[in-house]
């Protein structure tokens, strides 16, 4: 991290611990990605990075040091976890009302409404006193097709005169107690469904989902195993602001990057949800043959066993 113009964190406090102890001057470049620094490596431009992922695709091209610290893979969502933010029962009830299920369902009770309407029309067209007034079929058939509706929505006027389009009202009665039952309980399940496949709580939720990550690191190739819709991010700035602007449902990246977000900038705005997943080992990234690696590594042994190592550890990670 850069404050107040000076580089901090737990791989900037360790490196200047064994850049002191090896008595060599440092100067920092600030990479705008990992491939970049990767790179930056490869041409020698840089003799190293202080804190890097060991990976097998690395591993050949790269020495690494001994590891420094082991890390996982976490999820960080908006506010308490659930991904589309709370909603009231107003919100709820208004995307039932205009939900497709809410639509199929009216489209069906309009094709099946046409069968009681017409039934009854022609029954009771003809009798002095039924519910159809004019014999034409139109505006006859509107007639009865009110009828049908206000039926199938409980909602009965008055029951038809002839005694054959009586019976066959109750039966369209206890028909429409039965679809009214059925559009209820399908509702439910849609509203259940969606509250259940809108929460993220560990990684079994992130197939379909929509997760920044930082680019060019393993936790992209895991979301792409697990079939989650990635977005690549070179820092992690860009990568929570799209999580707070709704732009993703959540953000996977190294435990310590969300933990300390979580408790700075995103305090009381984002959580991290779920277990800590997909472990790994973090060292210090170094040329192919560097000869600064045994000198680093004895370094790295010293420092743990003076005590330093654990402090600037506990410094950011808190101690056991």
């Amino acid at each position: 991290m850069e404050q107040n113009g000076s580089l901090t964190g737990f791989v900037i406090d360790l490196w200047n611990a064994i850049a002191a102890r090896l008595g060599v001057k440092t100067n920092y470049q600030i990479m705008p990605n990992i491939s970049l620094l990767d790179k930056a490596l490869q041409s020698k431009s840089a003799d190293l990075s202080p804190g890097i992922i060991i990976t097998s695709a690395r591993d050949a091209a790269f020495d690494f040091s001994y590891p420094i610290v082991e890390t996982g893979l976490q999820i960080m969502v908006r506010g308490t976890g659930a991904t589309g933010g709370t909603t009231t029962p107003i919100v709820d009830m208004l995307r039932l009302l205009f939900s497709y299920t809410t639509i199929e369902w009216f489209g069906v009770a309009l094709v099946l409404v046409l069968i009681p309407a017409h039934l009854v029309y022609f029954l009771e067209r003809r009798h002095q006193n039924g519910i159809i007034s004019n014999l034409h079929y139109f505006p006859g058939i509107f007639q009865a097709y009110y009828w049908g509706l206000a039926t199938l929505a409980q909602q009965v006027e008055e029951m038809p005169r002839q005694w054959v389009a009586r019976t066959l009202a109750i039966f369209w009665m206890f028909a429409a107690v039965v679809f009214i039952a059925s559009y209820t309980a399908q509702l439910t399940t849609s509203l259940t469904v969606e509250q259940i496949r809108g929460t993220i709580e560990g990684p079994s939720d992130l197939p379909g989902k929509q997760v920044a990550t930082l680019a060019d690191s393993p936790a992209v190739d895991y979301l792409r195993n697990q079939r989650a819709q990635v977005q690549e991010f070179p820092t992690p700035d860009p990568m929570f602001r799209a999580l707070l602007d709704q732009k993703v449902d959540a953000v996977v990246a190294p435990t310590p990057i969300l933990l300390y977000y979580a408790a700075h900038d995103g305090k009381g705005r984002v959580t991290v949800v779920g277990p800590e997943f997909d472990h790994s080992q973090v060292a210090i990234l170094m040329q192919l043959n560097s000869p600064l690696r045994k000198q680093i590594d004895g370094a790295l042994v010293a420092l743990r066993e003076n005590g330093t190592y654990r402090q600037v550890y506990d410094k950011w990670f808190g101690g056991p």
